[in-house]
C-alpha cells in the first residue's frame, strides 16, 4: 500500500514538471485568438527566407515543436507530412518552428521524408514572440504550441497542449469547421 501511495504521488510530482513548469518557464505570453499573428522571417532546411507574411492569403499551421530527431517530434512531423495532402486541399501550409540549426533540420527532413518547411528559429526570438519558449537553465528549447493563422493574418486557434500522434487530424477537423459556412457551423 505504501510503495503504491509513493507512486502515485511520484506520478503527480512528474506530471506537474512536465506540464506546468514549462509554461512558467516561457518568456512571453502566447499571442490570443483573434490577435495578429506575429510576423518573422526565419531561414527553412532549404536555407532560404521564410516570412509570414508570404503566406498571407492561405492558412498557416504554424507549429513549434522543441527538439529534431525525437520521438515525439518525429511521429508530429510525419503526420504532418502523410497529411500534406489534405492541407493543401484547405489552402494551408505547415510550418514547423524549433531552435534547431538549419543543417539539423536538413538533416531531420532527410531521415523522415519531410518535404514542407521547418523553420531554424537559433536565436529563440519568434519562439518567444509565440510564448512558445521554454527555459531550462541551459537549455532552450520550443514548447510543442501550434498556432492556426487565418488568410488575413490573425489567430483563429491556438493549441498549448498537444499529443504529437493526434496533431495533425485535429488541425485538420478545426480547419473543417473554420472553413464551414457559417449556416453549417457547429
Amino acid at each position: 500500500m505504501f510503495i503504491s501511495f509513493r507512486l502515485v504521488l511520484l506520478l503527480v510530482v512528474v506530471v506537474v514538471l512536465v506540464v506546468l513548469v514549462p509554461r512558467l518557464l516561457s518568456g512571453s505570453a502566447t499571442p490570443s485568438v483573434g490577435s495578429a499573428a506575429p510576423d518573422f522571417t526565419l531561414p527553412s532546411q532549404e536555407g532560404s527566407p521564410v516570412s509570414l507574411k508570404d503566406y498571407r492569403g492561405k492558412w498557416v499551421v504554424l507549429y513549434f515543436y522543441p527538439k529534431d530527431q525525437t520521438p515525439g517530434c518525429s511521429r508530429e512531423a510525419h503526420n504532418f507530412e502523410v497529411d500534406q495532402p489534405k492541407y493543401a486541399a484547405h489552402n494551408a501550409v505547415v510550418l514547423g518552428v524549433s531552435v534547431d540549426s538549419v543543417d539539423s533540420h536538413k538533416k531531420f527532413c532527410a531521415k523522415e521524408g519531410l518535404n514542407f518547411k521547418l523553420l531554424a528559429d537559433t536565436e529563440h526570438k519568434v519562439t518567444d514572440s509565440y510564448g512558445s519558449l521554454t527555459n531550462l537553465g541551459l537549455v532552450k528549447l520550443a514548447a510543442r504550441h501550434t498556432f492556426l493563422i487565418d488568410p488575413s493574418g490573425k489567430i483563429a486557434k491556438v493549441y498549448t497542449s498537444v499529443d504529437p500522434v493526434k496533431h495533425s487530424a485535429e488541425v485538420l477537423a478545426e480547419l473543417d469547421q473554420l472553413q464551414k459556412p457559417e449556416s453549417e457551423k457547429r
